[in-house]
């Protein structure tokens, strides 16, 4: 008989622990902890602790061992129930950040708005964050807000209960309960997952003024995850669009990352524009956008997109500073131009465009510095590869920024802003062995001048006759 259960217990995919405390306690913990929740027992969701990261178990395991709460939260509970790989595995307890710090000697305390606690496997880091409630639950506590209504401060700490109205969405507010195995449920969230619905926890427009990055972090889930805006939360981003011209650029860098390297960057970027949100992060680009002819530049700005989205696919490195080099091309080359129609010499005006326009980017968005000098360099290099005589193809060959280059070149050609000939001569020049590569940089009979040649005249050399000498006295 034991043989047979065992065998059954197998076929569920369930350990022994975790069918013992179907029976015995979850139930209890339903009636007793989670007042006001819906609570799925494990046979009634795909959650295993099978899929859960070795390092997160161990926080979970070891704060529950020490008298305190432990949950799964957010993204990673999210992502399991779609049947996804996690990228990270956040903990939520309702031990406070000293007190985790005390727990774990592999423990270090962090952020200043948001006191979180970092424990670190080696390079494997879980964040542990302790339960929050909303400042205006806390009458002894003085909001600290900006004129817009962002929140500055937030460390109050409170139970679960509260912590899950301060979440954003719906479906990243689902609690995974180490105890039971349970998920725990308080606003909706897997009847909105298994709805596909992005919906904000409490008033949309309010949300998003408390932080606007929200608005990007919604389009973000939408496209990755091929969900649909709820009806409040899409009404509420249009009229919210220009706070996020007051987050820290360096903030902003981290979303725009986020939003553009995760390989759905062409549906990501028309739903940032069809909400009046690209314009705030890349308005120069925007602006640029409205000059259009023949499809080109909004035709580059989608061909750039859609190279990094199959890189990606196809397990391909992809490089930030060549997307964000392309979706300032445009706004870049028209300051260009104007400048050499001033009278300005080529490369002096692409140097002094670029560092134009990279500067008004990075008011907005923090790019690093190292990243603003490859765009430069990418962007000086183009005008010399309309040099194909002489040595300057086997110079600019052996740059160290060539191939990046170069691939930015093939991109502007897709789009017709360079001919496809140049193209085709450098994917030939740059593979043919040397002596080819002299035979293909000599000048064409052709191309030689057909003026006359100017006749050297030789200046004659004067004649000259013999000195006399005068007469002596001997003589006369």
């Amino acid at each position: 008989m034991n043989a047979i259960l065992t065998f059954l217990k197998n076929i569920l995919s369930l350990d022994n622990s975790e069918s013992e405390v179907f029976e015995s306690e979850v139930f209890d913990v339903i009636d007793k902890e989670h007042t006001g929740a819906v609570v799925i027992a494990r046979p009634a969701h795909c959650v295993s602790r099978k899929q859960v990261n070795e390092n997160a178990l161990k926080v979970l395991y070891r704060l529950r061992k020490e008298g305190f709460d432990s949950y799964l939260v957010g993204g990673c509970v999210r992502d399991l129930l779609l049947g996804r790989e996690p990228k990270d595995f956040d903990v939520v307890t309702n031990a406070e950040p000293e007190q985790i710090a005390r727990i774990f000697s592999n423990c270090r305390l962090i952020g200043k708005r948001f006191r979180l606690a970092h424990v670190c496997y080696g390079r494997d880091v879980i964040e542990v964050a302790t339960f929050r409630k909303a400042i205006s639950d806390d009458k002894t506590q003085t909001p600290r807000l900006n004129k817009d209504g962002r929140l500055l401060q937030d460390n109050i700490y409170g139970t679960i209960e509260e912590d899950v109205w301060r979440r954003d969405f719906t479906i990243n507010a689902l609690y995974y309960n180490i105890r039971d195995f349970s998920i725990v449920d308080y606003v909706g969230g897997m009847d909105d997952h298994r709805e596909g619905i992005i919906r904000l926890i409490g008033d949309a427009g309010e949300r998003f003024r408390e932080d606007p990055v929200r608005m990007l972090r919604a389009v973000r889930f939408a496209v990755k995850l091929a969900f649909r805006l709820d009806h409040d939360c899409q009404a509420a981003i249009a009229p919210n669009a220009h706070l996020l011209a007051g987050i820290p650029p360096a903030r902003l860098y981290d979303e725009i990352s986020k939003l553009f390297l995760t390989g759905y960057g062409v549906q990501t970027f028309e739903l940032l524009r069809q909400h009046g949100l690209f314009s705030v992060l890349f308005p120069a680009t925007d602006k640029s956008l409205m000059y259009e002819k023949a499809d080109f530049p909004k035709m580059m700005v989608i061909k750039a997109l859609g190279n990094s989205d199959q890189r990606i696919a196809d397990n391909k490195p992809v490089t930030l500073y060549f997307l964000i080099a392309a979706l300032l091309w445009e706004p870049m080359l028209r300051r260009a131009k104007e400048k050499i129609a001033k009278g300005l010499p080529e490369s002096n005006a692409y140097y002094e465009a670029a560092s134009e326009t990279l500067t008004q980017q990075v008011r907005r968005i923090a790019i690093p510095r190292h990243l603003t000098l490859a765009i430069r360099e990418v962007w000086n290099l183009q005008p010399k590869f309309n040099a194909r005589v002489g040595a300057k193809p086997s110079r600019l060959l052996t740059h160290p920024r060539f191939r990046a280059a170069y691939d930015f070149l093939v991109l502007r050609a897709q789009t017709g802003d360079v001919p496809l000939d140049v193209v085709q001569w450098w994917e030939t020049y740059q593979h043919e062995n040397e002596n080819t590569q002299r035979k293909m940089t000599q000048p064409q009979a052709n191309e030689k001048s057909n003026k006359p040649k100017r006749k050297r005249t030789h200046r004659k050399k004067m004649k000259t006759s013999p000195v006399t000498p005068p007469p002596s006295a001997h003589d006369q």
